[in-house]
């Protein structure tokens, strides 16, 4: 009992040490903690947005070449500015627009170059890295009766000439009394039945046809994308260049001879009732209108802010495009049938029963006139200082704008009904016995003559002429040039 007793105390006295070593540990620790306060709640964490999805990728590009070419010359256009969808350039020495678009696919393209007109249509580029438009010079082409406002019928920056090769011929379903017009490679003619049709210059493949009924002698007006026509019906269309499509009508009430002069929008002309009309193209209400009480089939002229028309009262009237307010009006010695030409400071005014072509100044004043001793249905055409008329007794003249002094006059055998034609220094006319002839403008020697004409016997753009037949036309290219 005593030794286990004395093991027990024993223990006891080896252990005191480490007891006493744990103790003041433990009162360490208990007076860190009272000197170190603790919060008894964590503050919250930050919220953070979201990790940003990475960005897809850029769809690849790859380059597509647009070749630009001016449809008449067939020259590369440089400098052009193209865009293809909504990536763009520009044309090089080559005329070709190198663009970095997304994908091939069926891209819209546009092209703008001053002097041009501009270009937009939908092109396919899968499976075609190039591709080549063709754009055209608002100065090479013909949209309008007479070619200028002035009506002179002469086209002053065309070059092109006999001896000429047939490019292709197509009927055109009646009489052409008055001559087509042509815009971005597209001529339009209107014949004798009222059927207007448009035909690709290219090849005479027909593009569109559109009949409206009655009888029309007129030549229509291209405006932009709008076609103008007037008919014998009484109604002003205006078409859908593209299509033939009617976009709207105006009806004055009356026949229609006289061509559209379309100036800012309002198109000018007279009809049988003795009426001039401003027709806002825009609005499709008339702007004003002028009353005669004599019969027109003259069609409207324009030089130096005035509108000139004649009528069968004998009279040339000289309007305010603004408003119709008669400026001054002067007499020829029967009616005028013919549309007067502009030119120079000078009015020249043809008379259907008093068979003469008789020239005012643009203020009013009388300068000369020249009598021929029977009709002159014909319209004058004026270039280089001359003015060229044909007249039922079978002959074409020559005269000086100046005074009326005849330079040359050349004999036909057969009655002369439509106004002339000059391009690149040589006339054009045609007579009853239904040929076209070509002079020298200058000298009047005969350089050609073709075996078919009626009426007014050319128009065209910078590429090719249009012969007017009977019924028929005819696209004329240079020999010496290529297609």
């Amino acid at each position: 009992m005593v030794a286990a007793a004395l093991s027990s105390l024993e223990r006891v006295r080896l252990l005191a040490p480490s007891l006493l070593v744990l103790a003041l540990l433990a009162a360490g620790c208990s007076s860190e903690r009272a000197a170190t306060p603790t919060t008894t709640q964590a503050a919250p964490a930050a919220l953070e947005p979201p990790p940003k999805p990475a960005p897809a990728p850029a769809p690849k590009r790859s380059k597509v070449h647009v070749i630009v070419f001016d449809g008449d010359t067939g020259a590369p256009v440089r400098n052009a500015v193209v865009h293809v969808g909504r990536f763009g350039g520009r044309t090089n020495y080559h005329g070709v627009a190198k663009v970095r678009i997304a994908r091939h696919t069926r891209l819209q393209v546009k092209v703008a170059k001053r002097g041009y007109d501009a270009f937009k249509q939908r092109l396919q580029f899968r499976g075609k890295p190039k591709v080549g438009v063709r754009v055209y010079q608002a100065k090479l082409q013909w949209r309008r009766y007479g070619a200028e406002a002035g009506r002179t019928q002469s086209h002053p920056l065309i070059r092109i000439r006999p001896p000429f090769r047939v490019v292709w011929s197509r009927a055109v379903g009646g009489l052409m009394e008055f001559p087509s017009v042509v815009d971005d490679d597209v001529a339009f003619v209107a014949n004798y039945h009222a059927s207007v049709r448009a035909y690709s210059m290219r090849n005479g493949k027909p593009v569109w046809r559109r009949d409206l009924g009655g009888i029309m002698a007129s030549s229509p007006a291209i405006v932009g994308d709008d076609l103008v026509v007037h008919a014998m019906n009484g109604n002003v269309y205006v078409l859908d260049r593209h299509n033939g499509r009617i976009r709207w009508s105006f009806r004055t009430g009356a026949p229609i001879e006289s061509s559209p002069l379309v100036l800012d929008g309002v198109d000018y002309f007279g009809d049988w009732s003795g009426t001039v009309w401003a027709l806002d193209l825009k609005s499709h209400r008339a702007r004003w209108t002028y009353r005669t009480g004599a019969k027109m089939t003259s069609s409207a002229s324009y030089a130096g802010g005035t509108v000139f028309i004649g009528d069968y009262g004998g009279r040339l009237l000289a309007l305010n495009p603004r408003n119709g307010g008669l400026r001054w009006s002067g007499s020829v010695n029967g009616r005028v049938y013919g549309t007067p030409a502009t030119s120079g400071g000078r009015v020249f005014v043809p008379s259907s029963t008093g068979g003469s072509l008789t020239a005012f100044s643009t203020r009013g004043s009388r300068l000369w006139s020249l009598g021929t001793g029977t009709y002159v249905y014909a319209s004058p055409a004026v270039w280089n200082g001359r003015v060229y008329i044909g007249s039922y007794n079978g002959s074409f003249y020559c005269l000086s704008a100046k005074s009326g002094r005849v330079l040359w006059r050349f004999s036909s055998g057969a009655s002369i009904g439509g106004a002339a034609t000059v391009v690149d220094g040589v006339v054009y006319f045609a007579n009853r016995h239904h040929r076209i002839y070509a002079l020298n403008a200058r000298t009047g020697r005969q350089i050609m003559r073709w075996p078919d004409g009626a009426f007014v016997p050319v128009s065209g753009n910078g590429r090719l002429l249009l012969l007017h037949g009977f019924s028929r036309l005819y696209a004329m290219a240079p020999k010496h040039r290529g297609r």
